[in-house]
């Protein structure tokens, strides 16, 4: 029997940090990535793959996150009134149905694996996406990574999809690292293992977990039972290797070149990953460029590199 992907969870109860003060009274996922917030992306993600349900893994302070999913009728009566309707179907974009958005809330920070099984009531006995909105795949996330991963999850019956990126050898100590089951793996590959956090000597591979998931309701079981790793923090990553060891099926995908991943976890990545999506824009790139150029470049010494 084919199961149908139709629920995402997005764990957005950190507390953003590494963003503050700018996060002391907007949680960190709907600051603004050029028009439109963090978060957004990996909403518009999830839909083209054909989520229906989504739920959100929050705590305190995140009133705001669920304010801009909320229907504004003032201001969708103010566009209509002034024939603002390109302004209004964008706007109407960002609103989710009743019934389609939960939150279920995290009362302590335990990690990322500790968020997933806090959505378990919502989940119950389906599979699902989960997906970090902090993690933009592709430029103005033009990336369809998740419906790849719902139809490999679909077609092959496995109980793990993850998306892998290519990481310098040196970096693979930030990330959970694939074990393919065999040799040198290719685009899709049977995932043997996921290594979390590996010294560089121990690393099975360059290939580093891109923030999605796609899971059977096996991986609650696993959580359940799995202690606190790296961090003190409930690692998915460790459920994950538990369902495999345990005979379960994994599937790792690559992400394609055109798919670089945005890992916006301090205000220098956040900087990089604006000027890059700002100067793509169909609307305004050219006008910041020429802007940029005009900043950067010496009197006379032609282009500096800025293309």
């Amino acid at each position: 029997m084919v199961r149908k992907v139709t629920k995402a969870v997005f764990p957005v109860a950190g507390l953003g940090t590494r963003f503050l003060p700018a996060t002391k009274s907007i949680p960190k996922e709907i600051m603004t990535l050029v028009d439109r917030p963090l978060i957004q992306y990996a909403i518009d993600e999830a839909r083209a793959a054909g989520i229906k349900e989504f739920i959100f893994v929050t705590s305190r302070g995140k009133g705001a996150l669920e304010d801009y999913f909320d229907s504004a009728p003032e201001l969708e009566h103010a566009l209509r009134k002034k024939g603002k309707d390109a302004l209004l179907d964008e706007l109407k974009s960002t609103t989710m149905d009743s019934g389609a958005i939960a939150y279920i809330r995290q009362q302590k920070a335990l990690g990322l694996g500790h968020a997933v099984l806090c959505a378990r009531p919502l989940v119950g006995d389906q599979p699902f996406v989960v997906a970090l909105g902090d993690s933009i795949i592709g430029i103005n996330a033009q990336s369809n990574i998740v419906a790849r991963m719902v139809d490999r999850f679909e077609a092959d019956g496995a109980d793990v999809v993850v998306a892998f990126e290519n990481v310098p050898r040196e970096e693979v100590v930030r990330y959970g690292i694939a074990r393919p089951a065999d040799g040198e793996p290719g685009d899709v590959f049977e995932l043997a293992d996921v290594i979390e956090k590996p010294s560089i000597d121990e690393a099975p591979s360059q290939l580093a977990v891109a923030a999605r998931y796609v899971l059977s309701p096996r991986i609650f079981d696993a959580l359940a039972s799995t202690e606190p790793g790296k961090g003190g923090e409930i690692q998915l990553t460790d459920a994950i290797r538990r369902v495999l060891a345990d005979g379960g099926r994994g599937v790792g995908i690559r992400l394609k070149s055109s798919e670089r991943r945005f890992d916006i976890g301090n205000f220098g990545s956040y900087f990089r990953a604006f000027t890059e999506f700002a100067l793509a824009d169909p609307r305004y790139g050219e006008e910041l460029r020429a802007f940029v150029r005009q900043r950067v470049e010496p009197a006379g010494d032609g282009d500096a590199g800025c293309s």
